[in-house]
């Protein structure tokens, strides 16, 4: 029973997090100004990705309520058609034919 782990005890080191590194505050990428609608179209592309997906909360830099907020009005966007679902111009590739898909393709047609 003597043997049993010592308490556990705070290192005095300085945490990392408090160093005297100075660091650049971002801006946020939606104003006080600015209003979370399905028909702001030129706020709500920039939470978009190239291939029409929602992007993270972690990578847009917001809060979570504006998280749903910009989710919620994307997703009315789509229905509306005033934003596309799928990007299709950089989202999809089309697979290339080898030489010999080709042939077979020719071949098929002649019958």
């Amino acid at each position: 029973m003597d043997k049993s782990k010592p308490p556990f005890r705070k290192s005095k080191q300085r945490p990392f997090h408090k160093s005297k590194q100075s660091f650049r505050r971002r801006l946020p990428p939606i104003q006080p100004g600015d209003r979370i609608d399905y028909r702001n179209i030129s706020l709500l592309s920039r939470f978009i990705s190239d291939q029409g997906k929602i992007l993270s909360r972690r990578r847009n830099k917001v809060t979570l309520k504006q998280q749903r907020l910009i989710t919620i009005a994307i997703k009315q966007a789509r229905i509306l058609s005033l934003l596309p679902f799928i990007n299709t111009a950089t989202g999809v590739k089309i697979k290339k034919l080898t030489a010999r898909a080709r042939n077979k393709v020719k071949s098929d047609g002649k019958k």
